[in-house]
């Protein structure tokens, strides 16, 4: 990718979370380039933003695979699949494998 493309983001959040977080902390912390968005420029933007379908992340790998003819660079999980003080993802180890086996690069967090 060079400078002048855009880098393209999707972000994977948790269903159960979903019920309660309307994905304000994601977004605030994209338009600020903090925490975990820290490393991007402004030619970096979200072109997607879902849940990983309820246990077991049954929604990632088809909508991963959807999301390759719009050549998505970088796969965040949210903060709430990553934190003591959210319900515990069981499956986040295979999400992650998931992830990386469609050749995406993977940021664990996102405004945590």
């Amino acid at each position: 990718m060079t400078d002048d493309q855009t880098k393209k983001i999707a972000i994977i959040r948790c269903d159960i979370v979903s019920e309660a977080c309307p994905g304000v902390g994601c977004f605030m912390a994209f338009n600020n380039r903090k925490e975990h968005f820290r490393e991007y420029g402004s030619n970096t933007e979200i072109v997607a933003f879902f849940t990983c379908g309820g246990c077991s992340g049954r929604r990632v790998y088809r909508l991963l695979k959807s999301l390759g003819r719009f050549k998505v660079d970088v796969v965040h999980l949210s903060s709430c699949m990553q934190m003591d003080n959210y319900p515990k993802c069981p499956h986040i180890e295979e999400i992650k494998r998931t992830v990386l086996n469609a050749g995406m690069e993977l940021v664990e967090g996102t405004h945590h």
